[in-house]
This record gives C-alpha cells, structure tokens and sequence, in this order.
C-alpha cells in the first residue's frame, strides 16, 4: 500500500521529476519493510513477558530493544511508580504509549472507576497517551483464565450495555485530559446472541469522538473472523492492533481458546493485514502472544520481531 506522502511523491516524479525517476528513489521505497517504509515502531504489549519482567525487568526491556522492540503497551505497572517506570524505559530506549487498565480497581493497580485527574497524571509521567479497557468488568472476577472465559461468555446484554456506558464515560472524561481510550476484543464478543453480538453493540453504542478499538487479531481469527473484513465493516473505529497470530489447528469458538504460535509461523496472512490496517488509521501495532509456549518467552518474540521487522507488503 502507497500512503498519501508516497503518492503526492509519485505524482510530482510523473511531472517532470525525472532525476527522482532515474535514482530509483520511489521503488527503493516500495521494497523497504512494512515498518521502516511507514516509519512505525514495532510494539510489544508486555503480557506476554510478563515472568520474565517480573524477574529481571530492566534486563528484559534491554532485549527487547536489542530485538528491534521500539515501543511497548503495558498490562499493570509491575510494582513500580510511574516515574520508575518512565526512567526505566527511557534506560532501555523504549516508548510507552498505550496502557491496558482494568475496569475495576483490583489491589493497587489503575483502574478506570477511580479519579481521573490522578489516573492521567500518572500515565503522562510514563508517557502513555492511548487507554485501554482490556476486557469488562466481570462480577466477582475470577483469577483463572478458566475462571475469566466462563465469566465472559456469561456477561448478558444488559451488562454489554453498562460496559459501553462506562466506555463513553472515561473516553469523555480521559479525552479532555489528553488520553485516548480504546476497547480491547478477546473472541467472546463476536458470539451471536438473539440481540446481536456484544462486539456490534460496543461500536453502535460507543461514541466514535471518544471511544476506539485495539482489534487482537488472533482473537478475531479465532472468533473465525477475517480481520480485515472486520476493519471494513468498522472504518476507522481501530487505531491500534495486537499482531497476534494462531495455528491452523485453532477452532473456531467463543470461549477465549486457541492454538498460539510466534507471528508469520501461524495462519494469519500479515502480508495483507498489515497494510489494510494502516489503510484504515491504524498505527500503534504490538506483537502479543499468549501461553503456552514452547521455549523462552523472549526467543519466541524475537522470532515475531524479525518476522515482522522484514515483511514487505504491497
């Protein structure tokens, strides 16, 4: 895909620019990677290493820069103030721009129910500028994730209904103190009910000046969802996506199951939905991949970076 910038350069090349013509200057452009032609840090959401930052945090974000990781969405502040995290960031070279942030306070964490002057003042010490709710809020919420699956698939129109409420009321109150606010999907909210699905309610009853979607590509595959169809039935309600990817022994279902694998080793075409993506006004992409896995965490990460860090698309 040619974006705006490379057209409006084509354009000029074809009116007499022939000395940008003859350095072969736009096809050595086409032939960069996904990333290093769109000039886009590869994320990582720190989930994924979440054992092996609890171990040896500064440790592990060294490697990961060493990966090609430039930015990172957090999931909890891993015990640390913002200031400490910020400062360690910075250390590893890394930017934090995108949190995941429960509904629900759950022990010292942040959570979207509590004050939000002091909620983006934090977030803005560590220099994150997009929100996200990274499942609902769950009645008495279990800790398993056999426990959380069987809470969601539970959760009833009306609850779907609150949690587009509480949505549109922190992307109101965030967006004036300066912070984006998003809705993270598993695959539970593409189960079709006699109303619909959950997914279709949270974007006719979210409110586009103040609510967006972080789509988990892995987790609409597994909801058996062609991710760039979805992008087109929804134009430009995502601004940011996990790059997620699944085997092809992946089920299709409803209940937070699938078969993960390293990125470009799964079922998921990125050659095609990467730039449909950016097409669409995507740009924060964070590498996830959820457990089991079959070595060292950060090995298979650094397979997904190179894969991903390499990709040429159309």
């Amino acid at each position: 895909m040619i974006d705006r910038r490379h057209c409006m350069f084509g354009a000029a090349a074809a009116g007499g620019a022939l000395i940008a013509g003859a350095s072969g200057a736009a096809p050595r452009m086409a032939a960069k990677p996904f990333f290093a032609r769109h000039m886009l840090p590869l994320g990582l959401q720190l989930y994924s290493l979440a054992p092996d930052l609890d171990a040896d945090f500064d440790g592990t974000l060294a490697k990961l820069h060493a990966i090609g990781i430039r930015s990172v969405e957090t999931a909890g502040f891993h015990g640390r103030s913002p200031a400490q995290l910020r400062a360690s960031f910075d250390r590893a070279g890394l930017r934090c721009t995108s949190a995941h942030i429960q509904a629900r306070a759950n022990g010292n964490g942040p959570s979207l129910d509590g004050d939000f002057d002091a909620l983006a003042r934090d977030l803005h010490v560590v220099g994150i500028t997009n929100v996200v709710m990274p499942s609902p809020p769950l009645p008495n919420r279990p800790k398993s994730s056999e426990g959380f699956a069987a809470a969601i698939t539970k959760l009833t129109q009306d609850d779907w209904h609150r949690v587009a409420d509480l949505l549109n009321t922190a992307g109101k109150a965030l967006r004036q103190r300066g912070l984006a606010v998003s809705y993270h999907n598993h695959n539970p909210e593409f189960a079709p009910h006699d109303w619909g699905t959950a997914f279709d309610l949270l974007m006719r009853e979210t409110d586009p000046s103040s609510v967006s979607f972080e789509m988990d590509a892995g987790w609409v595959a597994a909801a058996g969802i062609d991710p760039i169809a979805l992008l087109r039935a929804h134009p430009h309600r995502f601004t940011q996506m996990h790059v997620k990817d699944i085997k092809a022994s992946t089920v299709t279902n409803y209940v937070v199951e699938q078969d993960p694998t390293e990125v470009g080793s799964g079922k998921m075409d990125w050659h095609a939905i990467l730039p449909a993506a950016y097409a669409d006004g995507v740009r924060g992409f964070f590498i996830e991949q959820e457990p089991p896995f079959a070595g060292p965490r950060i090995d298979a990460i650094a397979k997904s970076a190179t894969y991903l860090l390499a990709l040429k698309t159309a």
